[in-house]
């Protein structure tokens, strides 16, 4: 579950030491740790419930990204200029992609799950028409038809049990979560940043923990029935210190030293270690529908990154 894309914002003077090839690895990495980062959330799903597994997770990779900011000395409280951007990411990105998608995920396979959740470049398409009135040029319309194609296929009586309104309600949940992290890249893109994005995640994922407690707590009571043994302490700790500050880090200190459109293409690598890696851990079938939507998907998604790409190049 990647929590930084579009932060190539600012970029350092890269060191001596600091070749490609040392990006693209901790790059790939990243990329690595995201995708496995479903499966590893499924199995947590089966014990603890989504809401609490939410605020888990971003409350354990608030506390490291503290220490780590603090160490650095660059721990700070937001400037004012920044608050907004500090809001939307927290409430919209964080809390609100990721808790629709860990109740989504208790209503759906996860291959579906990473997939639709991963529709965000199309989604920004549509948001950029409706909130800030930019016309979308035929190659980012063409892209928007070829991705909306597959998640229909995706959604429909071929994949879905639509007498289920559980599974129906994941996937919407799951489209909404990615509709609101959509509006939160274009809010990054047109943000005039004050401090750091690192120095600013931590009060983000602070922000996203305390509403999620909150809700976790009202929705699905109190956590007194969680079992922490050894293997759920070990999914915990890669899904929030690992998977999410760790995997912040990385984003924040070498995404930002490629391009965006670069690094929008490198995180299309996540749905799909997403999916491979839920086959071969949750067991997850591939039926030829999904795979049909998989390709229509993800060439939207690619077609819609490249347009994106090709228009701020002009």
């Amino acid at each position: 579950m990647s929590l930084c894309q579009d932060c190539t914002l600012q970029k350092p003077p890269v060191r001596k030491r600091d070749t490609k090839t040392e990006t693209f690895l901790w790059l790939a990495a990243m990329v690595l740790l995201w995708g496995l980062s479903w499966p590893a959330t499924k199995l947590a799903l089966g014990v603890v419930p989504p809401l609490w597994l939410a605020a888990l997770r971003f409350g354990s990779a608030a506390l490291c990204l503290f220490v780590f900011v603090a160490l650095r000395g660059k721990l700070r409280f937001p400037p004012k200029p920044d608050w907004p951007i500090v809001a939307s990411m927290g409430l919209l990105q964080m809390m609100a992609f990721t808790g629709l998608g860990m109740v989504a995920m208790t209503h759906t396979d996860t291959s579906r799950a990473v997939l639709l959740a991963y529709t965000t470049p199309l989604w920004a398409v549509v948001m950029g028409w409706l909130m800030f009135r930019q016309a979308p040029s035929g190659r980012q319309l063409g892209a928007l038809g070829v991705g909306l194609v597959g998640v229909a296929i995706i959604c429909s009586p071929l994949e879905l049990d639509w007498s289920d309104p559980q599974t129906l309600i994941g996937c919407a949940f799951l489209l909404i979560g990615a509709i609101c992290w959509s509006v939160v890249i274009l809010h990054i893109r047109r943000h005039k940043w004050t401090a750091s994005p690192l120095s600013l995640a931590p009060w983000q994922m602070l922000i996203a923990t305390i509403p999620l407690s909150g809700f976790a707590y009202a929705l699905e009571g109190a956590p007194t029935g969680i079992s922490f043994d050894r293997s759920l302490l070990e999914l915990l700790f890669f899904i929030g210190p690992v998977a999410t500050s760790a995997c912040f880090v990385i984003s924040a200190e070498y995404g930002r030293r490629i391009t965006a459109f670069a690094m929008s293409n490198f995180t299309l690598g996540v749905p799909l270690i997403g999916i491979v890696s839920s086959v071969i851990i949750l067991g997850n079938a591939i039926t030829p529908s999904f795979a049909i939507g998989l390709v229509l998907v993800v060439g939207g998604m690619l077609l819609a990154v490249r347009a994106a790409g090709g228009a701020g190049k002009a």
